[in-house]
């Protein structure tokens, strides 16, 4: 019995996974689209997406992202991600609300990056206070985290 297209699909995506940290993002974003092909999930988009953001094309990121928000709303990946290219494109203010509905999301492993990104919105708005709350809700997730703590501390520093 062969294996299910869903199967084929999660394999392909951790391939293009391996493949993107190896730093072959053409080769990743391939198979990232082969395994949408397969079985599409908001999870091939969303790592196709960031392949092309990786490739400088940003655009096609967002949208893509943007897609795979509309296949699956509650997963936080794409939430963040459309975050994190808008911040890439100065675009402070169009940000927050996709990072902040990437808190919200019931789907998301990686819950301190919307946290750390808004933080760094803060910081360039110079709203540290703010800022300093976001680290230390990322620094919830990832307890004892090296950075979180020096960037806490430098943060505690400038804003005394």
């Amino acid at each position: 019995m062969g294996l299910t297209s869903y199967q084929r699909a999660k394999d392909l995506i951790k391939e293009g996974l391996s493949l993107a940290h190896a730093g072959k993002p053409e080769r990743a974003r391939e198979v990232f689209k082969s395994s949408f092909d397969v079985h599409p999930t908001a999870q091939a988009m969303t790592y196709w997406g960031w392949m092309e953001h990786q490739l400088n094309r940003t655009e096609e990121a967002i949208a893509l992202c943007k897609q795979a928000v509309l296949m699956d709303p509650e997963f936080g990946n794409p939430l963040n991600d459309i975050g994190s290219y808008l911040i890439f494109q100065g675009k402070f203010d169009e940000a927050i609300p996709w990072l902040k509905r990437a808190i919200q999301s019931k789907n998301y492993e990686h819950r301190h990056f919307p946290h750390v990104n808004l933080a760094y919105i803060f910081i360039e708005k110079r709203m540290f206070m703010k800022a300093l709350r976001e680290l230390e809700s990322a620094l919830n997730f990832l307890p004892g985290d090296p950075e979180l703590v020096r960037k806490i501390s430098e943060l505690r520093k400038e804003i005394n």
